[in-house]
């Protein structure tokens, strides 16, 4: 398992929205009650200790301002990791959009294999996993589908990859931590597809599988990936580079479609 260097530091240099301390060099009870939510908030999944550790903040006065946002039900805690509240995602406006997604998913996968003839997946991020949300597969693609609401790990799959690939600093790093590939193949492949602005997998979450996925990117932030998969043996290089417009197209759309709700 490769181990990530100084994962809570990566967290604090990649975020800059966490506000300075003020000109007396301490924060407020309010600011320090702020900077706490908001580090959950954009992280998605965390722990007290990560918290702490990123924010320069004792980890008993992190466990104190947590147990204030769980009160207020804009924190939930499960198993020791603690994610933003249904209640504080409904405020983003972010529930409005998971709901839309699941309304339009059906819609867009089943036109989007029509055209395709392929499986088709939308995906979103969970914390430090992905989440099937919708799928349409060909009979011939049923052994190698996804099932709905299926948790995915993030380092694997295209689709998967290109949630990872926009994840926050801190979700990155613990995921390498957890991942058996290296950090430093990791790292080069979220940079290509950084860099490329999509993924293409193959035989990565099961022998003959493989998937070209593009992110959804809605006003800067990425909502969801959808992706094209098959069996190895119909979805090679060129079949991948030959839908590549056919699923652009998809992206497009369903991008416009977000737009009016988020």
């Amino acid at each position: 398992m490769a181990e990530s260097p100084d994962p809570d530091k990566r967290m604090i240099t990649a975020n800059s929205s966490y506000p300075a301390h003020d000109d007396g060099g301490r924060d407020t009870s309010l600011e320090r009650g702020l900077r706490i939510l908001s580090a959950v908030a954009e992280t998605g999944e965390t722990n007290a200790k990560n918290l702490a550790a990123a924010l320069g903040l004792p980890l008993s006065t992190t466990y104190r301002y947590l147990k204030t946002l769980r009160s207020f039900e804009l924190v939930e805690e499960f198993g020791g990791r603690y994610l933003p509240s249904s209640r504080l995602s409904s405020w983003s406006g972010a529930a409005t959009t998971r709901s839309h997604l699941l309304d339009v998913g059906n819609k867009f996968l089943r036109d989007l294999s029509t055209r395709s003839g392929r499986t088709s997946v939308l995906a979103v991020r969970e914390g430090r996993n992905a989440v099937c949300l919708r799928q349409v597969a060909p009979d011939e693609d049923a052994e190698i589908a996804f099932r709905t609401y299926e948790v995915l790990p993030l380092d694997k799959g295209a689709g998967q990859r290109v949630l990872l690939a926009h994840a926050p600093a801190q979700i990155i790093a613990e995921v390498i931590a957890e991942s058996r590939l290296t950090e430093e193949t990791l790292l080069a492949s979220l940079h290509r597809i950084r860099v490329d602005g999509f993924a293409y997998s193959q035989s990565e979450l099961g022998t003959g599988a493989n998937a070209l996925s593009y992110p959804v990117t809605v006003r800067g932030e990425v909502l969801c990936s959808l992706t094209l998969a098959g069996r190895s043996e119909r979805f090679g290089n060129a079949t991948a580079a030959s839908l590549k417009p056919v699923l652009l197209e998809a992206v497009e759309a369903l991008r416009a479609e977000l737009l009016e709700v988020c």
